[in-house]
């Protein structure tokens, strides 16, 4: 049997649970007692989120809710790219976080040196912004998987079309 499996490395963030876990955060800060009154908001404009508040500790704390709703509804939070908090009008700040899709060329680099430094009998090409991972023994794929998910890498790894 030397037929080859293979699997795509991916990094994406899915806009329909990010949009739930949205709703979720915005319903929960509408609850909150330490949030009455406030202008505290969340908007996702295309693939960055815009989040805005009183002060700086609130905006933290609206941020802290999103996470974990994205958290608990599986969505990467290590892709997200904090801008700096700036005024926004009528006193309150605001910042932009941009959400990282795919894999970007020099992490996808790292990634191969990290599968090729581990000598197991694999290929890894880079594919765009995804990486395809080819080889005959199922037991190194998982090998590769496993490595990469103990490795410090800057965005949140998928593991897609495993064949």
């Amino acid at each position: 049997m030397s037929s080859e499996s293979s699997f795509d490395i991916v990094s994406k963030v899915d806009m329909q649970e990010l949009s739930n876990a949205i709703t979720q955060a915005e319903r929960e800060i509408e609850t909150r007692f330490d949030f009455k009154g406030s202008k505290s908001s969340i908007a996702l404009e295309k693939e960055e989120l815009v989040v805005g508040s009183d002060d700086e500790y609130k905006l933290k704390s609206v941020i802290d809710i999103l996470q974990s709703k994205m958290v608990k509804r599986g969505v990467p939070i290590k892709n997200m790219d904090f801008g700096k908090i700036e005024g926004a009008s009528g006193g309150t700040v605001k910042q932009r976080i941009k959400l990282r899709q795919g894999i970007e060329q020099d992490v996808s680099k790292k990634i191969n040196v990290l599968i090729r430094d581990s000598k197991l009998k694999v290929k890894s090409q880079i594919q765009g912004d995804q990486i395809r991972v080819t080889g005959k023994s199922r037991d190194d794929l998982q090998a590769v998987i496993a490595l990469l998910r103990g490795a410090e890498l800057p965005v949140e790894l998928q593991f897609t079309n495993y064949r």
